[in-house]
């Protein structure tokens, strides 16, 4: 098929996996014209990452992708970890009925894709079998050298953002390296479709019967399909690891021995070994890096799609803004120092998971053996060996973040804080706070009418007939019901400021101090 690329745009994404598709979607929905080149002839087989956070739901939603992928996704709140046989962790995740979001859904990645492609306003900007062969940075963007087929094109962008991956044509073709720490222990991963009546959680096997020595995960998915990641020995081959004749016998084991009796079937089988790996910078110039090209993390906690889907709601709005002229370029620089301050958080909580699931030598096998043993029979143990799942991290020290006066009620909603969700009534019914969130800057306002405002900031009166459940002023940190207070709400969710009173003076002069206004 003839390729429709034009020989310029705006915003050129290299990889068409969620991020660089979900990426594509929220600029699009800002009027941003943007390209997605993407090597592969269409969405990606196998599960591959497969547990979406609340956090990633939220962002998904910004685009219209939620519905989908929650209709077809399985919720889930929490998950078990056994020794041998015996349960030695039940844990539940935050989580109540009045949320909009489950706090995890299991969903296979190639759905994830289609719906994020879809949500784009232009699905013909998704460009399949499009390779980028050479990268040129030039003083008014980027030279990219794109083949297709048998003919080699020439694009130029304005701005380019790779996400390509862990293996990265771009980061390569700058010459840029990831640093960090690369684990030795391998898992093999499987996915097989069996019925089942076992509810949605995640489950977790160390030194079962089934598999001595081994490690275990278990993870139910649509389409009656089970995720399953097991550790082998160090001394195996990689290559003879992923061989039907040595994956299914395991498989077949552990079913037997946990009394999944019904009929199997293998659909798809990997390997993989666990990275803590990042770009110093996620900037050069005009050139971004979002999810795994910026970036590498443990599947341990699921952090790697999760952060890789935050970094592309941290980027679209500002790029966006730049690009419209309403905002300064140098706030491009803060989504670099972010990121990299979130990645760094979810490696030192990656690295944890991995040492525990993936001891690297015999001390820490020791030390987990031991952490095992215990909580069989000590409840106050069990919290070393739970798997901490992802979260959405916080922007400690970002220069985006506005002054915050003490006394508040709560630090659940300072500046740099995602901001809180909660369940409103109004007129139409009861409502999310979140669902105003992805389009523009919101300012909350409690205890009164609005004040007069900047022209992209909208508006929200709360008050105790639309705040009923107290879950807004509580969360917010106010002191009551009827306090005042203002609280300004990035694009992407985020809390940038609050204060006392409905004066919106330092309001819009924070908005002016941080670089987000030309």
């Amino acid at each position: 098929m003839r390729s429709t690329l034009a020989p310029r745009v705006s915003v050129a994404i290299v990889g068409g996996g969620p991020v660089g598709l979900t990426l594509a979607a929220l600029l699009q929905r800002q009027g941003v014209d943007c390209a997605v080149l993407e090597a592969d002839e269409g969405y990606c087989t196998g599960s591959r990452a497969i547990c979406m956070s609340r956090r990633s739901q939220e962002i998904l939603s910004w685009v219209g992708a939620h519905a989908p992928l929650v209709a077809k996704g399985l919720g889930w709140v929490g998950g078990r970890s056994h020794f041998r046989q015996s349960e030695v962790l039940h844990f539940q995740m935050p989580s109540e009925t009045t949320q909009r979001f489950a706090p995890m859904v299991n969903i296979q990645q190639f759905y994830v894709e289609e719906y994020a492609h879809q949500a784009m306003s232009d699905v013909k900007a998704l460009h399949w079998g499009h390779r980028v062969e050479n990268v040129e940075p030039v003083e008014d963007g980027v030279v990219l050298k794109v083949r297709h087929g048998e003919t080699l094109h020439q694009l130029h962008a304005n701005w380019l953002i790779a996400c390509d991956g862990g293996r990265s044509t771009v980061r390569e073709q700058l010459g840029l390296q990831l640093e960090g720490t690369q684990y030795e222990g391998r898992y093999v991963i499987v996915d097989i479709r069996q019925k089942t009546r076992r509810p949605v959680e995640r489950l977790a096997w160390f030194d079962p019967p089934s598999n001595p020595g081994s490690t275990i995960l278990m993870h139910r998915q649509p389409d009656d399909v089970w995720r399953i990641d097991y550790q082998i020995r160090d001394d195996e081959d990689p290559v003879e690891a992923v061989k039907p004749e040595n994956v299914l016998p395991r498989v077949q084991s552990h079913l037997q021995m946990i009394g999944e009796i019904e009929p199997w079937e293998p659909l798809w089988i990997s390997i993989y070994n666990a990275k803590c790996l990042t770009l110093p910078s996620y900037r050069h110039g005009r050139v971004f890096f979002a999810g795994d090209a910026a970036h590498l993390v443990p599947i341990f906690g699921v952090r790697g799609l999760n952060s890789g889907l935050d970094d592309a709601g941290n980027l679209a709005w500002k790029l966006a803004r730049v690009i419209a002229g309403t905002s300064p370029e140098a706030l491009l620089d803060s989504y670099s120092v972010e990121r990299v301050h979130a990645t760094r958080e979810n490696i030192a909580y990656g690295a944890k998971s991995t040492e525990f699931m993936a001891p690297p030598d015999f001390a820490f096998r020791l030390m987990r053996e031991a952490a095992l043993r215990l909580a069989m029979d000590d409840p106050q143990v069990r919290g070393l060996i739970n798997p901490r799942q992802s979260a959405a991290i916080r922007y400690v020290g970002s220069h985006l973040n506005g002054p915050d006066t003490p006394g508040w009620a709560s630090e659940e909603a300072a500046p740099g804080a995602p901001a809180p969700e909660a369940l409103l009534s109004g007129p139409q019914g009861a409502w999310h706070l979140s669902s105003m969130f992805g389009k523009g800057f919101v300012a909350l306002v409690f205890g009164g009418q609005r004040p007069d405002l900047p022209i992209d900031v909208v508006g929200v009166e709360l008050s105790p007939d639309t705040d009923v459940a107290g879950q807004a002023w509580r969360r917010y940190g106010l002191g009551s019901p009827t306090d005042q207070a203002l609280i300004l709400i990035r694009p992407d969710g985020y809390v940038m400021g609050r204060w006392r009173g409905l004066d919106p003076t330092a309001l819009k002069q924070t908005l002016l101090t941080t670089g987000v206004c030309a």
